[in-house]
């Protein structure tokens, strides 16, 4: 398989952050005076990864009033980079050896629906800035998914790119915005097409390193 370029999602694609994400979002939930009688778990989070941050706050949040569950959110947000900057997440196995050699032939990318800091996170606990060109979130902006792989071929002039997700909403996502789709089926989600299915991020090396 050819690319010039490959953009990665990041939940489900390159980590698995739920357990470190539900219990930051517990210990804020807890602080609150709101009756959320809600406590979440790691298959909670997992079950809304790659969805955008004011879909999730309806979901969890939703017996309070739109303005208030935004605030929750924003709590939540900001209290999850600081843990995952101390605790991080689960780094899928043979991720930063796969990417040091993707990196010798390939530009790479970030995109993904997290919040502004998220991706920083990741990056700063991992040390894996060195890797990537770019990145960008919905937190920044507040666009789509496919607005901003849009957005981030754009700004970087990517005319040959491949992203790699593993969610239904990562494969609608690439093909919206004219890029092949590499599905992560190890990840969390399923997808109804693509062009390459991979069992682990380290399969990578097979199509692109050879």
């Amino acid at each position: 398989m050819n690319t010039e370029s490959l953009i990665f999602d990041m939940d489900g694609t390159l980590w698995d952050s739920s357990e470190s994400v539900a219990q930051s979002w517990n210990e804020v939930i807890e602080t609150l005076p709101d009756s959320l009688d809600i406590r979440l778990t790691a298959k909670d989070i997992q079950g809304i990864m790659g969805l955008t941050m004011d879909v999730i706050a309806d979901k969890f949040f939703g017996n309070t009033s739109k303005a208030r569950r935004m605030e929750i959110m924003e709590l939540c947000s900001s209290h999850e980079n600081d843990y995952l900057l101390d605790h991080g997440g689960r780094l899928y196995d043979g991720v930063e050896e796969t990417l040091a050699e993707l990196r010798k032939k390939h530009r790479l990318f970030i995109v993904s629906n997290c919040q502004s800091g998220y991706i920083e996170c990741f990056l700063k606990y991992y040390s894996l800035d060195r890797f990537f060109t770019d990145h960008i979130c919905w937190g920044d902006n507040h666009l789509s998914k496919g607005d901003n792989i849009k957005l981030i071929a754009e700004k970087n002039n990517i005319t040959d790119g491949t992203y790699v997700g593993d969610t239904q909403g990562d494969c609608d996502s690439a093909y919206y915005a004219g890029m092949k789709f590499i599905h992560a089926a190890y990840g969390f989600g399923t997808a109804d097409r693509c062009d390459e299915s991979i069992g682990s991020f380290s399969a990578l090396n097979e199509l692109f390193c050879r």
